[in-house]
């Protein structure tokens, strides 16, 4: 298990907003703490234009969730909260009774590196709906935040083809635990490695780094700096060339490098990281050949994301690693994912299942009924379409979907089914062994790079069919029509 508290901070259970525990209380009050409830937390629409999300945050969730506790600090300072009259807002039997508690719920999930698509559900909680109500804060705050990221790492490394992406955005990170979660989620989007040393010692992400401006501003000349670095690491060589003149700096460059021979190593790459990268890029390529120095990569870095790749891949740009920051740490285009944790099915003192909706003049906020789970069918490796299906009620057969649009997707003649989430705790017991990160990385680049062929196969007439099972489909519009439901 990764040490998921570095990412999530040390808050415990606290890690929530204060109107988890206030409905918490009132479902205690009210005797209806022990009601079975299932939640699912989705996103409602793919981020930064796109058709997809890479499913991230779910081992150190799974961290956040084996250390559950309210801790005696914990409740001490929830006894001093009061509400509008001055007294105390959670009464003392309520603090003992979380004191005691202890998870009892099933979780179910996408496993990390996986594709998801809007309306999904990314977990289903089914336990107790004080406890599975009290996890909503903490779910959103890490699958949301990290399945972002790691989205807009794909669509970078998408980008930037056979070249290599390091994630150099901590300085830029919204906080340390923001930086650390990101630099996390990147390297499962398919970045190669990280800036971030810490990053590095918590998850096994390969780290990578030389030097910046301020060391050629520490010596009295550039090639006096380059040189000095070649004594000092030689094993560790990019020469960042653009501190006064690049053209210049690649010519001290290669003539460092004549002296790195010498030593017996052999120059890495220069790194350029402001100017028309296109045009430097491609002189920097011309004086590096001829000098005989053609394994020596190219690296650039400054404000790039995806579209900036392209852009510059289009322009015949000569970059062998591909440096984004700010861009991809912040998803800096859509800095959050619009996800949701809602209640959809409730079975309180009758023994009857009850299922729930939240209505809303905006369709794209009305919520699906009932257990869900997501069935994948797969032609060969490559996914062809995915039904979203009560499991409580089962599929009918043969299978149908209908989306939103009214389009109706039935699975080719011999495609093999999957469905998407997967046990990862039942009765509160951890039952799912996370892969590593590396395989959780492999998985996603290798699952985005069939979505790349698909599409390049279907053109722009080919969007991934993703639609309900014809009688949830029925299901949602009756309740919609009725406004909901009554108490179970």
């Amino acid at each position: 298990m990764e040490d998921g508290k570095a990412v999530r901070g040390r808050g415990g259970a606290l890690l929530t907003d204060l109107y988890e525990l206030t409905m918490a209380h009132g479902y205690w009050k009210l005797d209806m703490a022990a009601w079975e409830a299932v939640f699912f937390l989705s996103f409602r629409e793919s981020p930064f234009g796109g058709d997809y999300c890479v499913a991230c945050g779910l081992a150190p969730l799974i961290d956040f969730l084996e250390d559950f506790r309210f801790l005696p600090a914990d409740l001490a300072y929830l006894d001093t909260l009061t509400g509008a009259d001055g007294r105390r807002l959670f009464s003392a039997e309520f603090l003992e009774y979380l004191g005691a508690l202890r998870l009892a719920c099933d979780v179910d999930a996408v496993p990390e590196g996986t594709l998801a698509f809007a309306q999904e559900p990314l977990v289903r909680v089914r336990g107790p709906l004080l406890q599975a109500q009290l996890l909503e804060t903490a779910l959103m705050n890490v699958l949301s935040f990290q399945t972002l990221v790691a989205t807009k790492a794909a669509r970078v490394v998408g980008a930037a083809g056979d070249g290599s992406v390091l994630e150099f955005g901590l300085r830029r990170a919204q906080g340390m635990d923001g930086g650390l979660a990101a630099s996390r989620a990147a390297y499962v989007g398919g970045c190669s490695a990280t800036s971030n040393v810490l990053a590095g010692k918590l998850f096994g992400i390969p780290v990578r780094g030389t030097h910046a401006h301020s060391w050629v501003m520490s010596f009295a000349d550039e090639l006096a700096a380059f040189d000095a670095y070649a004594r000092v690491m030689p094993n560790n060589c990019i020469f960042l060339v653009d501190t006064y003149d690049t053209e210049q700096g690649v010519s001290h460059a290669i003539q460092a490098a004549r002296r790195l021979d010498a030593l017996g190593h052999r120059l890495l790459g220069i790194r350029l990281d402001s100017g028309d990268l296109a045009a430097l890029s491609t002189l920097a390529r011309r004086m590096l050949d001829e000098a005989g120095l053609s394994d020596a990569l190219i690296v650039a870095s400054g404000d790039l994301d995806e579209r900036e790749i392209e852009r510059l891949k289009r322009r015949g740009a000569r970059i062998d690693v591909w440096g984004v920051g700010t861009r991809l740490v912040t998803a800096f285009d859509q800095p959050a994912l619009g996800s949701a944790y809602k209640l959809s099915a409730l079975r309180g003192p009758t023994g009857q299942w009850h299922d729930t909706i939240k209505v809303s003049e905006q369709s794209i906020k009305t919520s699906l009924p009932g257990t869900l789970q997501t069935r994948r069918y797969w032609v060969g490796e490559s996914p062809v379409g995915d039904i979203i299906f009560d499991e409580r009620r089962g599929m009918a057969e043969p299978p149908e979907a209908v989306d939103d649009g009214g389009g109706v997707f039935r699975p080719p003649a011999g495609a093999v089914a999957s469905d998407v989430l997967v046990p990862v705790y039942r009765g509160g017991h951890l039952v799912y062994r996370c892969p590593s990160i590396h395989d959780s990385r492999q998985s996603a680049l290798d699952q985005v790079a069939h979505w790349r062929q698909r599409q390049t196969a279907t053109g722009s007439e080919g969007a991934y069919p993703v639609g309900l099972e014809r009688s949830l489909d029925r299901r949602k519009r009756e309740m919609v029509l009725a406004r909901g439901g009554g108490r179970p």
